[in-house]
């Protein structure tokens, strides 16, 4: 079992365990929906430590791309936002046990998730990257096999990486990546190439991207629980009426640069 599995098998397990232990609890789609109407509040999660797509502030405030992906979908349902932070490696777990009522986070869609979560979106695309040190040496994807590679616990980086038979060291986020890399206790790190370039450029750090990295585009969406259609539904109606009435690249351009569909 890798370590994606083993991920993915102790969220539903801690799901589990915590629906036998509070009595169990109904996801059905109507009872789902109805149930957030009826509190006016949607509380959605994230790890707080992905800028420039969700990071804490200075006045410890959680900001960034996501949060404002999920307030901008939370008022066009009529809701308010509750925003919680929680460890990545345990964050399907948290929905599963019902800590939250959406992941909102920069989570990849992928076949494994997908037997676990129900998707919306995806609401922006990007590309898996490897970052080292302009003076490294490293030129080469080839040359990987003989260094310590950084990446976040539980993202799919981490999968990748350990397929790969790479040295991996895990952290808690991006920002601990890129100190990590910069101080050389890592030589290279991987990471969604949008979200590293933009925290290097705003750290002023000077990290170069390998060049040969053969790796496709991937979609980042929301995550809820399985079986509330009614709530996929909405949430999906709310996201597609913002890229189409331009508030979707107003957010974007706000907090990437750009429009990154």
């Amino acid at each position: 079992m890798n370590t994606r599995r083993k991920v993915l098998t102790t969220a539903v397990m801690a799901g589990v365990a915590a629906m036998a232990t509070f009595g169990g609890a109904s996801f059905a789609a109507a009872e789902e929906l109805d149930a957030i109407k009826e509190k006016g509040v949607i509380r959605i999660a994230m790890s707080g430590a992905y800028p420039p797509f969700n990071f804490v502030n200075e006045q410890n405030e959680v900001v960034g791309f996501d949060p404002a992906i999920g307030t901008e979908i939370a008022k066009r349902m009529g809701l308010e936002v509750e925003i919680v932070t929680t460890a990545w490696d345990g964050i399907i777990g948290g929905l599963l046990a019902n800590k939250y009522d959406a992941i909102v986070g920069s989570m990849t869609i992928t076949e494994e998730r997908d037997e676990v979560v129900d998707f919306v979106g995806p609401y922006y695309t990007t590309k898996r990257a490897v970052f080292t040190k302009p003076d490294s040496g490293i030129t080469s994807v080839s040359q990987l096999g003989d260094v310590k590679m950084g990446v976040t616990l539980g993202e799919t980086h981490e999968e990748w990486a350990r397929e790969q038979g790479y040295n991996v060291r895990t952290y808690k986020g991006l920002p601990e990546l890129l100190l990590e890399l910069q101080n050389g206790r890592v030589d290279v790190i991987a990471n969604d190439s949008i979200a590293a370039i933009l925290a290097m450029k705003e750290n002023g750090y000077d990290f170069v991207m390998l060049p040969d990295l053969e790796t496709e585009a991937f979609g980042a969406g929301i995550a809820i629980r399985e079986g509330s259609p009614k709530l996929a539904a909405e949430m999906q109606a709310a996201l597609d009426a913002m890229m189409e009435d331009g508030t979707y690249v107003k957010i974007a351009e706000k907090w990437v640069g750009g429009d990154i569909r």
